[in-house]
């Protein structure tokens, strides 16, 4: 279930990040995974929401879209919202979602403006993404008539912050925990994580399935946790599809669990402060991510 609602969201999303190379093969890919139940995920900053309007045109489909720190102040996230709704072609977003928080802006002003949006009907509901615990209690004491339903946060056999307090909250809570870049930027294949991807090979090879699927088996066999890899073919939607279906063993999965020495620091970690102390960074990233698409 999405948070304490009875929305059923299906455990596996497709991410949009840096899509819209080869839209053809991208729009072909999205669908096929529609086609199979996953959800699909984009962002006013990701510069692919007219890619996922074209995708979901005339199907049915659960869509996460995400409205940009320095859109924030009220009549910004009306705007932002409406914005995204004439991109994707659509009457209402399933879910919405805060891209990061921005301590510029009072979080009850902004809260405002998405409890305001559901209840016009233009979403449904209400999400945040890279929220601290700190963060997300504040945000969710600031509204009145509402509910967060998710936070969505890296999240893979890596990157582990969220482990102990936040994922502990969000369980307790009943905060659905989306997981972007399960598979860590492709961190997994590198020669110095060998000894981890050898480990998911072997637990795979049990299965017949690859360390791939083992991964994202893991993350979704979690309690409140969702996945959103973004695949750019329907080849490898296939792959990431062959992660559901089955299970890991619990001797399997306390493996993976215990397997931290390789964890490293979150991108969310690393420039946390920058990212959290202003939105005016957002401004720049959606530019500088237009300008390189236009160059690709």
């Amino acid at each position: 279930m999405l948070g304490r609602t009875r929305e059923k969201l299906p455990v596996l999303g497709l991410g949009t990040w840096y899509l819209n190379v080869r839209p053809n093969e991208e729009i072909r890919a999205l669908r096929y995974g529609l086609g199979k139940g996953a959800f699909i995920d984009t962002a006013e900053m990701y510069g692919t929401e007219e890619l996922v309007g074209t995708v979901i045109e005339g199907r049915k489909a659960f869509v996460a879209t995400k409205v940009s720190p320095h859109h924030f102040r009220r009549d910004d996230v009306i705007r932002a919202c409406d914005a995204s709704l004439k991109r994707l072609g659509v009457r209402r977003i399933d879910l919405y979602q805060l891209h990061w928080p921005n301590r510029r802006v009072p979080i009850s002003e902004t809260m405002s403006a998405m409890e305001r949006l559901v209840d016009d009907g233009k979403i449904r509901h209400i999400g945040v993404s890279n929220f601290s615990v700190g963060e997300l209690r504040e945000a969710q004491e600031s509204m009145k008539r509402h509910e967060i339903v998710s936070n969505q946060v890296e999240y893979n056999p890596l990157v582990r912050d969220i482990e102990g307090e936040l994922l502990g909250f969000c369980k307790k809570n009943k905060v659905t925990v989306i997981a972007y870049s399960p598979l860590g930027h492709g961190g997994l294949l590198k020669d110095k994580f060998s000894g981890l991807m050898d480990m998911l090979d072997g637990i795979g090879a049990k299965h017949g399935k690859s360390g791939v699927q083992v991964a994202l088996n893991w993350l979704i066999s979690k309690r409140q946790v969702v996945a959103i890899p973004k695949a750019s073919t329907v080849e490898h939607v296939k792959e990431i599809l062959g992660s559901i279906g089955w299970s890991l063993s619990k001797k399997e999965a306390e493996a993976i669990d215990d397997a931290r020495d390789y964890s490293v620091v979150s991108l969310e970690r690393k420039l946390g402060f920058v990212l959290k102390s202003n939105g005016a960074w957002a401004g720049l990233a959606t530019k500088g991510y237009s300008k390189n698409k236009e160059t690709r």
